[in-house]
């Protein structure tokens, strides 16, 4: 058997939408993740003091920051209430190239 590069595994699954959801799933934990760990740093937070304030353990907001989990509303909504923030889920169009 051959060995293929990342890149050639990646480009043979280009266009299997199941594989482009998942991208897809992992850029936006990971986009919130990185959201939340800047907010916590401009506060000067600990991951101990925001899961205190979210009733979260300080593991979960890790993994959170590191975009390993994809969160639910609920968990979302405690975020921004620690945060002193709203929370705005919407959908928007996909830019047309």
């Amino acid at each position: 058997m051959a060995t293929r590069s990342w890149d050639q595994v990646k480009a043979a699954r280009s266009g299997d939408s199941a594989v482009e959801a998942a991208y897809a799933a992992a850029k936006l934990a990971f986009e919130l993740g990185e959201q939340v760990r800047s907010m916590r740093e401009e506060r000067g937070w600990s991951q101990r003091e925001l899961s205190a304030l979210t009733g979260m353990s300080q593991p979960a907001i890790a993994r959170f920051e590191a975009g390993g989990t994809t969160p639910t509303l609920p968990i979302l909504e405690r975020i921004a209430i620690a945060f002193d923030s709203t929370l705005s889920v919407q959908l928007k169009p996909k830019e047309v190239a």
